[in-house]
């Protein structure tokens, strides 16, 4: 994990759930390593950026961060359906939807299928879909 190259990444401290970052080489979102080799932790604020402070380790800039936006809270998980009209619906914990293929159209509010490179829908099928679940099915 990079944010292990500073040591382990503690995901507690002081009672609070830290904002993790797997993309960040500290371990922690909104903590950077500043050039005096001390933790900086920073947040945005209507688009301007707040400097927090600089701390000597990575997991107090973290707390400072987490005290200045919040605790840390996972989303909820989606209650998804597994199966659907006999089928075995497939599950992907990547898409926003909780179904491989399917997205939300922003605009119309629908969804539609995005079959794999190769594949067609079935003769004749819509691809616009009041629920995640029916455009699954298709």
């Amino acid at each position: 994990s990079i944010g292990c190259m500073l040591g382990a990444v503690v995901t507690k401290a002081e009672g609070l759930q830290l904002h993790l970052s797997s993309s960040n080489r500290t371990g922690y979102k909104g903590v950077t390593t500043h050039h005096t080799g001390r933790f900086h932790p920073q947040h945005q604020v209507r688009g301007r950026h707040v400097s927090l402070g600089l701390f000597d380790t990575a997991v107090a800039a973290a707390v400072a961060y987490a005290r200045a936006v919040g605790e840390y809270r996972p989303p909820a998980p989606l209650a998804l359906a597994t199966e659907a009209e006999g089928l075995r619906l497939h599950l992907s914990s990547s898409s926003s939807t909780g179904y491989r293929g399917v997205f939300h159209h922003a605009r119309s509010g629908r969804f539609q299928v995005h079959p794999p490179r190769g594949t067609l829908l079935p003769g004749g099928t819509r691809n616009s879909f009041e629920t995640a679940v029916e455009a699954a099915v298709a």
